[in-house]
């Protein structure tokens, strides 16, 4: 267990349905394969070309892409490239080459798994249950409280409540909601727009640059100083990260 980490009284604190993102220009395809993710319990999205793919991860909270390498306006793999510059999400290739040397180079260039078409949905759904397992068993804190750096920050989930050194910081309601969605993804970036659709959902009406007020304070009331965070730091150009 982590010295900076300590995790109390097991309880799940948010939803657990993870989304899936599918891009192929086959609309076939696609169709297949979400009806069977929805069927496993999956939320789903869809693209049927690059670009779209692209934006899709950059404005939505993702927890795994299945990704074709043959597709329109942008390759899947330069979507893969592209996507593993800034994030380690998990992500199953789709192709209709089953040489070695295709497979090997699609692992290579950050593919977390490899199907070549044919393929079974079933055995597709298999291989992203067995991902998600993976990837996300110690994603989210299965905890009520909270405690960083030998008490350093404390944060009580239950209670919507947080402590620095010992005191209690007063966090508003939609302070405490961005501060958790970072929580639960620790050292994962999110841009304005995913912090936005985690933290408040997607009916929320305020601005995505209310994002950075919030963080702002909240920096103000958590960090040593606030300008040199250690706890939500700043990735240029995408967002924000928690760090434990």
């Amino acid at each position: 267990m982590s010295k900076k980490h300590i995790l109390m009284k097991e309880v799940v604190i948010m939803s657990d349905i993870k989304t899936i993102l599918v891009v192929d220009d086959e609309p076939k395809i696609v169709e297949v394969v979400e009806a069977y993710l929805k069927k496993e319990g999956f939320q789903v999205l869809t693209a049927l070309d690059g670009e779209k793919a692209l934006s899709l991860f950059k404005n939505e909270v993702i927890h795994l892409i299945v990704l074709d390498l043959m597709l329109p306006k942008i390759s899947g793999e330069e979507v893969c490239n592209k996507i593993r510059a800034t994030s380690d999400i998990p992500i199953i290739m789709l192709t209709a080459k089953c040489e070695e040397d295709d497979k090997i180079e699609g692992l290579a260039i950050g593919a977390d798994d490899y199907l070549t078409k044919p393929f079974s949905a079933r055995e597709l759904v298999g291989r992203v249950r067995a991902l998600i397992r993976r990837a996300y068993k110690d994603s989210s804190p299965l905890a009520d409280y909270l405690i960083f750096n030998g008490g350093d920050l404390e944060v009580d989930i239950k209670k919507m409540k947080v402590k620095k050194c010992g005191q209690y910081v007063n966090l508003t309601a939609n302070e405490f909601k961005i501060l958790l969605s970072l929580l639960v993804n620790p050292g994962q970036v999110f841009s304005r727009e995913q912090l936005v659709q985690k933290a408040f959902g997607i009916d929320y009406e305020g601005f995505d640059r209310t994002v950075d007020s919030y963080i702002k304070n909240i920096r103000q009331k958590i960090e040593d100083n606030h300008k040199e965070p250690k706890y939500i730091v700043t990735v240029y150009g995408m967002g924000y990260k928690f760090l434990e």
